[in-house]
């Protein structure tokens, strides 16, 4: 998960305050210092978190218990809106004007993925219906041409660049007429290890000729405290408008940078929570907040879903899921259609209350690699196996391991995810849906801002 440890300590507090006997100084300040411990252990500058858990203290020894909810539930609730107000509030997630082209630069030092975010930038919004152009101006590093070429053809977008010129600033003037077609133009400049006189003289040319709409620093979460003094060069060189921070899954940290977004008043934009091009997700604070607690991102998931799968698909796969209880055929079609949404442990932790329910890891993975085996071992069922599939075992195990020309081993770990499904979705329908869906009723109050799950 995005932040796992700053999530897993967050979702601990919080149940700190739920299984309390009641709310009071002691808890509060007991509440405040594990808040504290989590944030400055995800790398969240010091004077921010002081300030973060200032608030929150005050409002809870202060603020009284806001209509529909006792003092556990406005102790949570305070504690949500002010994470969420360090992360930006209740600002929308971005959204490109109908203006065209609309222009976005993206600036950066090597080795935070600038290159790489302008693709996913690309594939997100091609996906969307836009029609995106990318621009390659850096002509410091050797490979830049190349990648960023390869990144448009996979993202299937066009590409401008001129791989033997080495001014940033006539690169762009040669192709400005063409751009003007474009919905969305995304150019993709040069870095260097550190934000040298070199560096800001370029910025500062390339940026006065572009005139970009928007001015997004790429930032990776693993910058550590550097993180605002960086942001603030940035800002002060180019004007930025916006942060994209990548590589939010392989650190456990990632405060560093978005506090600097935080100090330098640049909302974060876009978030990278994969290596793929399509693990790239436009940033809410509000459903990423909820994901850190354990309340779970709708937001993001309706939004993933709807470029995935059809509405129908979707009605298909929500009905299937809730109801419980499903055959293999439906098991594997579900499977598929959250293939398509991503990784099922990054999908799951979307899903309001999910987080809830302890499960190992392995039962939240889609086995995407052996979806394909799976097909074969069903191909080799009859119709009643299929639809009984606790009637599979001993002789007819065998048959249909050989049918397949499968090993049994791949049939018990398909019979195994089934069974682990199953028992899922029956907790879910059991006591601990009770408890998601009282929970998610509490969150669903004004106090949240209006957010319901």
């Amino acid at each position: 998960m995005v932040l796992d440890k700053l999530g897993s300590g967050l979702r601990n507090t919080l149940q700190k305050i739920t299984k309390a006997m009641f709310v009071d100084e002691k808890l509060i300040n007991e509440l405040v210092k594990d808040i504290q411990r989590s944030l400055l252990q995800a790398d969240v500058a010091v004077k921010l978190v002081f300030d973060i858990t200032k608030k929150i203290k005050e409002r809870a020894l202060k603020e009284k218990e806001a209509k529909g909810l006792d003092k556990k539930e406005q102790l949570i609730t305070i504690v949500y809106e002010e994470l969420t107000a360090f992360l930006g509030g209740t600002e929308e997630p971005f959204a490109i004007p109908k203006k065209k082209p609309f222009i976005i630069m993206l600036v950066g030092l090597f080795g935070n993925g600038k290159t790489t975010t302008a693709g996913k930038i690309a594939n997100y919004y091609k996906k969307r219906g836009s029609k995106v152009a990318m621009v390659q101006t850096d002509t410091w590093r050797p490979a830049a041409h190349e990648q960023l070429q390869t990144l448009a053809k996979q993202a299937s977008v066009d590409f401008y660049g001129m791989e033997k010129e080495k001014d940033p600033v006539k690169i762009y003037n040669s192709f400005k007429k063409e751009l003007q077609s474009y919905d969305l133009v995304l150019v993709d400049t040069a870095g260097r290890d550190a934000l040298s006189d070199d560096l800001v003289k370029e910025l500062k040319s390339i940026n006065k000729a572009v005139q970009a709409d928007e001015r997004w620093l790429v930032m990776a979460a693993d910058v550590g405290q550097t993180a605002q003094q960086q942001a603030q060069q940035f800002h002060d060189t180019a004007n930025v408008t916006g942060v994209v921070i990548t590589k939010l899954d392989g650190t456990a940290k990632g405060g560093g940078a978005l506090s600097a977004c935080a100090v330098t008043d640049s909302p974060v934009r876009f978030i990278g929570v994969g290596e793929k091009i399509d693990e790239f997700e436009l940033f809410n604070p509000k459903g990423f907040v909820g994901r850190l607690l354990g309340m779970g991102d709708l937001e993001s998931l309706l939004d993933k879903a709807k470029v995935a799968i059809s509405e129908e698909e979707a009605q298909d796969l929500g009905r299937k899921f809730l109801k419980g209880e499903f055959n293999l055929i439906d098991l594997y079609e579900q499977m598929q259609a959250m293939k398509k949404m991503g990784p099922i442990s990054k999908v799951a932790e979307m899903i309001p209350g999910f987080s809830q329910i302890k499960l190992p890891k392995d039962a939240l993975r889609v086995q995407e690699g052996k979806l394909e085996l799976w097909r074969h071992l069903m191909d080799s069922m009859t119709k009643e196996e299929l639809e009984e599939p606790d009637s599979i075992r001993g002789s007819r195990l065998d048959r249909i391991a050989k049918g397949s020309g499968m090993p049994a081993s791949e049939l018990r770990s398909l019979l195994k995810q089934y069974k682990q499904s199953k028992k899922l979705m029956k907790m879910m329908k059991g006591g601990s849906e009770k408890d998601m869906q009282k929970m998610m009723q509490r969150m669903g109050g004004k106090g949240m801002g209006g957010l319901k799950f």
